[in-house]
């Protein structure tokens, strides 16, 4: 391992990825404008600044935007981020989105034999960067945790739940607005998310629903038959209680079929036979009812 290599060290940084909205639609001369305009306000932040004074930041020009990461602590890449926004609000041109994480990186060297940046800490602030839409500042929740221990951000943190990202990764989301910056609206890849989480369950939840429906209506005719009071044998209460279909069948043989006149058979139990399970007596209305069906 040469000597340059062995200088660059794995470090906790905290990133801001920023990213140009429709910047591949933009006519040429409007692209080198909208970098030229958005590489000037993010040097004049004053966490910028401060940072680079104190040779706490790397930069990492990406084509349309650029990747910033602070080693100093979790609050500068969120001024930074508050300030850029400010100044770009109700740019027309410059529409921009931000990803803001806290995690490892390491220098590399690139084809030109340059010293840069890369790793997790800049893979992930680029994915929940990608996240969001025009105005957007999304905030991984490990990143968030951190800035929730100041009071000046507490009121700027709005939690947004998990998002699915490259790989199947799950990302925990929290979006940076107030009245001044930041976008309040729902990201459009958590919409889409939701939906298909609700078209997915939906399913599942009637199924759920039949079940346990049938499971009541089983439960309530089980006590029914435990339950219902059973006539002495020979009284006069001890009659089959469709009596009356058989006697429409022995009064009218040509209208009906005859397997009608079994079908009452099944169904004509004493109410003094006690049905000894549920399973019995839902086997014997089953076959009842098929009679019917087979023989209209």
């Amino acid at each position: 391992m040469s000597e340059r290599e062995t200088d660059f060290e794995l470090e906790i940084a905290h990133v801001l990825f920023i990213d140009v909205v429709g910047y591949s639609k933009l006519l040429v001369d409007d692209q080198r404008e909208v970098i030229a305009e958005l590489n000037r306000l993010v040097r004049a932040t004053e966490a910028f600044r401060a940072a680079e004074q104190a040779g706490k930041l790397s930069r990492v020009p990406t084509g349309d935007g650029m990747a910033l990461a602070f080693f100093t602590t979790p609050e500068a890449p969120a001024q930074c981020a508050v300030e850029l926004a400010k100044w770009l609000r109700g740019n027309p041109l410059c529409r921009v989105r931000m990803g803001l994480h806290s995690g490892p990186i390491s220098g590399v060297t690139d084809v030109n034999d340059q010293s840069n940046i890369a790793g997790a800490g800049i893979n992930i602030a680029q994915r929940v960067m990608d996240c969001g839409d025009a105005g957007h500042i999304l905030l991984s929740r490990h990143i968030a945790e951190d800035l929730e221990n100041y009071r000046v951000w507490q009121p700027y943190l709005h939690e947004l739940g998990e998002c699915e990202v490259k790989h199947g990764t799950r990302l925990g989301l929290v979006n940076l607005y107030s009245n001044e910056v930041g976008n309040r609206e729902m990201p459009g890849k958590l919409k889409e998310t939701a939906a298909h989480t609700i078209a997915k369950t939906a399913p599942n939840r009637r199924r759920v629903a039949i079940v346990f429906s049938l499971f009541l209506l089983l439960a309530a005719l089980g006590v029914f038959i435990l339950l219902r009071p059973v006539a002495p044998p020979g009284s006069e209460f001890d009659r089959p209680p469709f009596r009356s279909v058989r006697q429409l069948v022995q009064d009218a043989p040509a209208h009906l079929p005859r397997s009608a006149g079994r079908c009452c058979t099944l169904l004509e139990w004493p109410p003094s036979l006690c049905v000894r399970s549920i399973h019995g007596f839902v086997r014997r209305c089953w076959y009842a009812a098929h009679c019917f069906v087979d023989h209209p």
